[in-house]
């Protein structure tokens, strides 16, 4: 197992300002979101892989597209 550094080298600042990487992010925190969503209303912890395909299925078209548009 690896220990990430707390020192930024020069290919992290390029991540971080890629708009790919920043879609990426944007999408795993609304799949976050709606995951904590989905286990709230179950009762319990519906577990990622669940809400993976769930978001994936029934969300992600809509979402991309608000996003797109705005």
């Amino acid at each position: 197992m690896s220990v990430k550094s707390s020192k930024t080298t020069p290919s992290d600042s390029l991540l971080e300002k890629s708009s790919l990487y920043q879609e990426f992010l944007a999408e795993r925190e609304e799949i976050m979101r709606h995951k904590w969503l989905k286990s709230e209303e179950a009762g319990h912890d519906i577990g990622f892989d669940a809400t993976l395909l769930d978001w994936v299925m029934n969300y992600r078209n809509d979402w991309k597209q608000g996003r797109q548009s705005a």
